[in-house]
């Protein structure tokens, strides 16, 4: 395995529990997209128009959550940062309120499970929300993680399986080998699945033939950039709210996200102008939509803000599928590198095991992993 983010670390679980042999390299595991991800399981709540072949993706993964989560659970006594209160998304004003509602329509039609709620309704399942929303509905099915939790259960997990985490950078692979600055390691396959870092690994494709030698040609990967902030809840308001709480203020999206541990996770930006830090706008606009929504959030304390890159692909969806023989890519999970990750080691472990496109458990066609080559 090459990289060790939510992907990688998803994978090598879903490998070393099925009996293979498993080394994982990456110099700071968990430290790049999963640190700073939201870690909301959202196959519904996630929906974009127009992006009708990620659907089954998502919710086949989000089927294939609580077994991973089991999976890790029996190898480590960490806690795995799951939760299954489920989701609320709410609206901010009667704009917002038509957008939910047309939204949920569209999630209905492709039958996921969204059920309009009153004011009050909603008020009643958390009572920290602003009595001005406008519109609410719930989303049972869309659950949260940890990422930072669930990481560190998920490395737990793999030691205590006697998987090897290797803390070199990959750089090339040559001769059924992955070589780092430190070293070689030989490997009957590999799973490339280091996000923007892909794009830097020599040797991935062959040099003949049709497909182009550079990877940077091939995996049209880009950074896009999204804040995420973490307060802490004072214990006299614990908890502030239970589940997942989603909305949109003046059509922007925000996300507040309750922790066992009595922090709130606030995000929803997204943005692709190369700005590696938090800019003020941003933290800005999310404090105060989220306060709007949820008033109590002005009594917590302001822990941190941090900006993560998440990989995106020309159409969103991942470069996922076998490209050699001892070579699978799973990267560019862009926004849903979470939720996907129980997918991408569901199907990276039947690759490896040998399976067909037709033997996979889900239809994979749509992430040709070279379909943007040039």
């Amino acid at each position: 395995m090459i990289g060790a983010g939510m992907v990688g670390l998803a994978t090598a679980v879903e490998l070393a529990h099925h009996g293979h042999s498993v080394r994982v390299l990456d110099p700071s595991p968990a430290s790049g997209a999963t640190h700073h991800a939201g870690g909301m399981l959202a196959p519904a709540a996630e929906v974009v128009y127009q992006q009708d072949p990620l659907f089954p993706l998502m919710q086949y993964s989000g089927q294939w959550y609580p077994k991973l989560m089991e999976i890790v659970a029996e190898h480590t006594d960490l806690p795995t940062g799951y939760r299954t209160e489920g989701t609320l998304v709410v609206a901010a004003d009667r704009a917002d309120s038509q957008h939910l509602t047309e939204l949920m329509d569209y999630q209905n039609a492709h039958g996921m499970d969204v059920a309009k709620l009153s004011v009050r309704q909603a008020r009643k399942l958390e009572p920290a929300l602003s009595p001005a929303v406008a519109g609410a509905v719930e989303i049972p099915g869309d659950h949260q993680i940890f990422p930072r939790q669930t990481a560190l259960a998920l490395l737990d997990a793999l030691r205590n399986m006697g998987v090897e985490i290797i803390r070199e950078q990959a750089t090339k692979l040559e001769d059924g080998a992955v070589l780092t600055a430190q070293g070689r390691y030989p490997a009957k396959q590999t799973v490339l699945c280091n996000g923007l870092g892909a794009r830097d690994i020599a040797g991935v494709l062959p040099e003949t033939g049709t497909n182009p030698a550079n990877p940077k040609e091939a995996f049209q990967l880009r950074p896009v950039y999204g804040e995420v902030l973490q307060l802490q809840c004072p214990e006299h308001l614990q908890p502030l709210c239970d589940r997942v709480i989603r909305g949109f203020v003046e059509d922007r999206p925000i996300y507040i996200i309750p922790r066992s541990d009595g922090r709130i996770t606030i995000g929803a930006t997204s943005r692709e102008d190369h700005r590696s830090g938090p800019p003020a706008s941003s933290v800005y606009d999310l404090l105060r939509d989220a306060i709007r929504l949820v008033p109590g959030i002005e009594e917590c304390e302001f822990l941190e803000a941090t900006t993560g890159a998440r990989p995106g692909t020309p159409n969103d969806l991942p470069y996922l599928g076998r490209v050699s023989a001892n070579l699978v890519i799973s990267t560019g999970y862009f926004r849903h590198g979470i939720l996907l990750s129980a997918l991408a080691a569901r199907v990276s472990r039947e690759l490896i095991e040998g399976a067909t496109p037709d033997q996979l458990s889900v239809d994979i066609s749509a992430c040709a992993p070279l379909r943007d080559a040039r």
